[in-house]
């Protein structure tokens, strides 16, 4: 009997919940908010809301908004678990990707890239510096003027090219491709990076999915990896 009111204990949170997650998600849609996903949050009390509009956390009645970063504190220090939820997304997308493995992989990042950034290009003169260091780096397109844009359409061409890797070594050494495709590809990734926060280029998220904002030389970043 014990076990029997427990479980419909536990259905009616859950229906409590879901009536809760519905009303808040209305709400937001009528903010203009959408493709509104949420989940349970690590702090008690708030829902994560992933949307097109990055990630937030909801009070449980929805009256209130919050923004930020979630640091979970451990006997290891502190760590910053606010984009642990896009992690499976940003991995959902692995064969989408152009990677320049390391032989000897020590750590794999993941950099929103754009073709017209400056830094973006200093990164890319550098991958066989990075390898070398035990650093994979795996490429996602962030076109900075948007999904309409003309460098969106040169970008797509390059992710979806016969093969990405030199179709991209050609593009950073000058050589743009002339046929222009529909962003289908870039569009995903454009907007994983929306949800990412990402705002420049190049951005580059680490496996534990912390945000490094900016260029770093081979050693800087294998030391913020590794620090």
């Amino acid at each position: 009997m014990k076990k029997i009111m427990t479980a419909l204990s536990l259905l009616a949170m859950s229906a409590g919940a879901m009536a809760d997650d519905a009303a808040l998600k209305s709400k937001l849609e009528k903010l203009g908010v959408k493709d509104i996903e949420i989940q349970s949050s690590p702090i008690k009390g708030l829902r994560t809301v992933i949307s097109d509009q990055g990630v937030f956390y909801a009070e449980e009645g929805g009256d209130y908004l919050l923004q930020g970063n979630i640091y979970k504190l451990s006997d290891k220090g502190i760590s910053n678990i606010s984009n642990n939820v896009l992690m499976d997304k940003l991995n959902a997308l692995t064969s989408e990707m152009i990677v320049y493995p390391a032989k000897n992989e020590k750590h794999v990042v993941t950099v929103f890239m754009d073709i017209t950034c400056h830094y973006c290009h200093l990164l890319h003169q550098q991958i066989k510096e990075y390898n070398d260091l035990g650093i994979t780096i795996r490429y996602l397109a962030f076109p900075r003027g948007g999904t309409d844009s003309k460098t969106a359409s040169q970008m797509e061409a390059i992710f979806t090219a016969k093969d990405p890797a030199f179709a991209l070594n050609e593009a950073e050494n000058g050589n743009l491709p002339k046929e222009l495709k529909t962003p289908n590809m870039v569009k995903k990734h454009y907007n994983l990076g929306i949800q990412f926060g990402v705002n420049g280029t190049p951005t580059i998220v680490t496996s534990k999915g912390e945000i490094i904002g900016g260029y770093l030389k081979p050693r800087e970043l294998l030391a913020e990896l590794e620090g």
